[in-house]
């Protein structure tokens, strides 16, 4: 029976590197460098080579290309998930600028979960990744601070960008790139603008104390009070979670207890602004003519609420591509930390206070 030819198809083998060498007529080494990339070849070599791939459905062995430390091209974001569109906005942007650099993404979500989120860092350096993009904030404790700090330590040193998008640096003992925005900022035009407006009694609802997103909004809407020398009670702060759940059963717990004496409230996030409305509503509690609202993120659904909602834009997109040139052209972003700004998109959730 004749011998098989190298470079003959067989459906139930895969092809290898040798045969797409035999094919192309060039050694081995030369096709791991026109696959590779990062050696010069002449064209007719390339051309040659890659026709051979093409013919042969060649798939490269991505476990001997990290041994041999070449880059997968690959960019992986770890979010706490995608559900939400202030996250699923990022992550647009991150893909976009990633396609458009000619990489591959991989989403990874963590449900806030840091042990979680640790594991998934390590497991990208072991892959080789281009750069790992953590979006949105964290409750950072002790003990998740070192050990990012680690591993922040050990991609540096295998070349792979850690970036931070949507959340504040963490001290110059963990190596990273940081992509964010004025959140504190946000916060205290917000309540600024409901300031302007009239109103004193002014509460803010939602947020996670401990959380990174969380507390430069508390302290935005502090300081807006505070430069206006009014000392906000405890009753005004009212904090746990975020989202239209949580808005909804906090306001209608207060409602209830007949503790809500505020004429305005600054949301932690658009979604807790919606739950606020639906119980303002079901209570005949108009807005904005008796409570005026103001949300934070502007997500699409933000302009079609009843009222439309005031809200804080965030640049969610473009914080996501900034994230992505950070990492892969850092000529192009020479610092290791970039802020980009926020501002109040005024609707129709805010009124003048009548006295």
């Amino acid at each position: 029976m004749p011998r098989r030819a190298a470079d003959q198809a067989d459906p139930e083998r895969r092809s290898t590197i040798r045969d797409v060498a035999t094919r192309a007529g060039v050694s081995v080494a030369t096709v791991s460098r026109v696959l590779a990339g990062n050696y010069p070849t002449a064209p007719a070599t390339r051309a040659k080579v890659m026709r051979a791939v093409k013919e042969l459905d060649y798939v490269v062995n991505v476990h001997a290309r990290a041994l041999a430390g070449v880059t997968q091209k690959t960019i992986a974001i770890l979010t706490r998930e995608v559900v939400t569109p202030f996250y699923a906005y990022i992550i647009q942007g991150v893909e976009q600028q990633a396609a458009q650099d000619g990489r591959l993404c991989l989403v990874c979500t963590t449900g806030s979960d840091p042990d979680r989120e640790l594991a998934y860092v390590k497991m990208m350096r072991e892959q080789g990744a281009d750069a790992v993009i953590i979006v949105g904030g964290m409750t950072e404790t002790p003990e998740y601070r070192k050990q990012l700090g680690q591993y922040a330590q050990a991609l540096e040193s295998a070349g792979t960008k850690l970036v931070l998008c949507g959340r504040p640096s963490m001290g110059p003992d963990v190596p990273a790139l940081i992509a964010h925005y004025d959140n504190e900022g946000g916060a205290y035009a917000a309540t600024s603008h409901v300031l302007s407006a009239g109103h004193e009694q002014i509460m803010f609802l939602g947020g996670v104390p401990g959380f990174t997103t969380s507390e430069p909004r508390f302290a935005g809407w502090r300081r807006a009070l505070n430069d206006r020398g009014i000392d906000p009670g405890p009753e005004l702060f009212q904090t746990g979670s975020h989202g239209t759940h949580f808005g909804y059963e906090r306001l209608k717990e207060l409602l209830k207890r007949k503790a809500f004496k505020a004429t305005a409230i600054v949301a932690s996030d658009d979604g807790c602004a919606a739950g606020a409305m639906m119980a303002l509503r079901e209570a005949n509690i108009k807005v904005p003519d008796e409570v005026s609202i103001v949300g934070y993120d502007d997500v699409p659904m933000a302009a079609h609420m009843w009222p439309p909602l005031t809200t804080v834009r965030i640049p969610a997109e473009e914080l996501g591509r900034t994230a992505v040139r950070m990492a892969l052209d850092p000529r192009a972003n020479p610092a290791r930390e970039t802020i980009l700004g926020t501002h109040v998109v005024v609707r129709e959730s805010v009124a003048r206070r009548v006295r």
